[in-house]
């Protein structure tokens, strides 16, 4: 994570500078900014490899930063709330984040979040293909194309089409999207996913995931993943 640079805008300048020094003492290289509007002209000069919102800030909120952001990029986006139980935590993530962190916060546990989200991001672009794995069946090599219906997912690649058309993913709902079509049919519970999407080996906030299926299921299908109540999601084959 070696020279990673992260965007971060914080209106209270307690907090920025405090967080500016702990992220430079982790290695990060960081450009601090205090309102939406200098955040998105940041953006634009420095192309970060991840971006730290708050919610509330002057010239442009968070949440439509958020949203500027993901109009242009896939870049990972974190965004901070000072309220759990706001509605500004949905806003969030429905605009496009990736993850969102509660203050007060600890310092070490946002750099370990911030590591969790680009190891994901990362992953999501050098993921292996599957396809020297032999068929059970057939002995010959498996594919690197997935069909779910009208849904089909190259995991070589890592494109996904419905009906022939390209389906524009971010890093965190095509993992996601790889979880389910690893085991279609088969339940996977919130906390399964939390762990194997969001790399929570501690748990988390479902909301997380709750979103993220929803986002999903509007790009791939809204009966393509299927809600079993009280338990979780699982993919339909």
């Amino acid at each position: 994570m070696a020279d990673t640079h992260v965007l971060f805008v914080e209106d209270d300048d307690v907090i920025r500078e405090a967080l500016q020094l702990t992220l430079e003492r982790d290695g990060f290289q960081v450009t601090a900014v205090a309102d939406g509007l200098a955040g998105l002209e940041a953006f634009r000069a420095d192309r970060p490899d991840i971006a730290l919102l708050d919610v509330m800030v002057p010239g442009l909120d968070g949440v439509s930063l958020c949203r500027r952001i993901r109009d242009e990029s896939t870049v990972p986006v974190i965004m901070l709330s000072a309220r759990a139980d706001s509605i500004d935590v949905v806003l969030g993530l429905e605009a496009g984040a990736d993850d969102y962190v509660t203050k007060p916060f600890d310092g070490a546990v946002l750099v370990a979040r911030i590591r969790a989200v680009l190891r994901r991001f990362q992953h999501s672009r050098t993921a292996p293909a599957p396809a020297d794995d032999p068929s059970p069946d057939t002995g010959e090599p498996a594919s690197a194309i997935l069909a779910f219906g009208d849904l089909e997912i190259d995991t070589e690649g890592m494109e996904v089409r419905r009906a022939g058309e390209p389906v524009a993913l971010t890093p965190t709902e095509m993992r996601l999207l790889l979880e389910f079509s690893s085991a279609p049919g088969t339940v996977l519970t919130r906390d399964q996913l939390l762990e194997r999407v969001w790399d929570y080996g501690w748990g988390g906030d479902t909301r997380v995931v709750d979103v993220h299926v929803q986002r999903l299921r509007a790009k791939v299908g809204q009966q393509r993943i299927e809600t079993v109540r009280g338990f979780g999601y699982k993919l339909k084959g």
